[in-house]
């Protein structure tokens, strides 16, 4: 993935145009799964480390190991780092590559959702569960069954369904499942086997969770993304179309998929009636930050919506060194959601 050129940004300049300050610095946090529990607004980030690997399109220099939870009373209170909540030495089948994670709150138990790459390899999705919301969690044995790829999203919905939505291209090895099973040709490539550009975009996935949470109710369906005129987004149409990062909320009994675009770094969303969609496009919610990747979650605090988010500016501009940060979010009457520029 081509790095743009930072030597021309002045960073002091630029924090201080920015919309919102690194919630903490302490650690490098990335791709931020808030929840509001009882009260408290509880972050779920993966943790930016800088383990030496090389900078390539797979996301090799990506190399998580461990999971913090950051916690903050209301949110404009101070942001708690409340450690290691789960590391990757704990987790029987995972190899490395702790990515994005999300979590989730069901009759008193606090589920830790997460993909890693198994020793073979590949990414699958794994769940840890435990009675605090900033853990510690409990691995379960082995990966969810059905599951591949990365960034799982788990949404309940107001009757108590909970689904969960994965997946991302390139290093996210979505496009290696095209057939339904793992295609290990070209190894090296993160866009061998993507559709072309006349062709329909890969889609997300989205499956009902079992009743414990800890499996998938039915096979994974494609989560579809179509244009104005109810066409699937095309591959090329790449400032539109899902490359990670699936999000959902739900506002005015509407159902927002928002996601990343990837390697042209928007946060886009796309509204449906029901928890499986169709979703048609319906804008950008951030425009691009400093640094390669885009990666954020909506959760309403307080009566408010607020995205979450990350940027690069605390490390200067270091892509694989990012912090979390929070801005409000504001809808126009008829429900779209007004674009956030992330420096002034």
């Amino acid at each position: 993935m081509p790095e743009d050129s930072i030597e021309h940004i002045d960073f002091e300049n630029l924090n201080k145009r920015a919309i919102s300050q690194p919630l903490v610095k302490n650690i490098y946090t990335a791709d931020p799964s808030a929840h509001f529990f009882d009260g408290k607004i509880y972050i779920y980030p993966s943790h930016d480390v800088d383990a030496g690997e090389a900078f390539d399109d797979l996301g090799s220099h990506f190399a998580m190991e461990d999971y913090h939870v950051i916690s903050m009373d209301a949110i404009d209170s101070e942001a708690v780092d409340n450690g290691v909540a789960l590391h990757v030495n704990d987790v029987p089948w995972a190899d490395k590559q702790m990515w994005a994670p999300d979590a989730n709150e069901k009759d008193g138990k606090y589920y830790l959702f997460f993909p890693a790459k198994g020793y073979d390899g590949i990414f699958k999705i794994g769940v840890a569960v435990g009675k605090s919301p900033v853990g510690p969690f409990i691995a379960q044995p082995e990966p969810i069954k059905g599951s591949f790829s990365i960034d799982p999203a788990v949404f309940k919905d107001d009757d108590g369904s909970y689904y969960m939505y994965f997946g991302g291209i390139w290093g996210g090895q979505l496009q290696r499942w095209r057939d339904g099973k793992f295609n290990a040709a070209s190894p090296e490539s993160p866009v061998a086997h993507l559709p072309a550009d006349n062709e329909p975009a890969l889609c997300p996935k989205v499956a009902k969770m079992t009743d414990d949470l800890l499996e998938f109710a039915h096979e994974a369906k494609d989560v579809l993304i179509l244009d104005e005129n109810g066409h699937q987004l095309l591959n090329g149409d790449n400032e539109r179309r899902f490359f990670e990062a699936a999000w959902m909320h739900k506002y005015n009994g509407k159902y927002y998929f928002s996601y990343s675009t990837g390697d042209t770094h928007f946060i886009c969303y796309a509204i449906g009636d029901n928890p499986y969609g169709p979703f048609t496009y319906a804008g950008r919610i951030l425009e691009p930050v400093v640094g390669w990747t885009s990666h954020h979650s909506i959760c309403e605090v307080s009566g408010k919506w607020y995205l979450f988010y990350h940027d690069s500016s605390l490390s200067e501009g270091v892509t694989h060194l990012r912090s979390v940060k929070v801005a409000e979010i504001t809808y126009d009457a008829e429900g779209k959601i007004n674009t956030l520029v992330p420096y002034k």
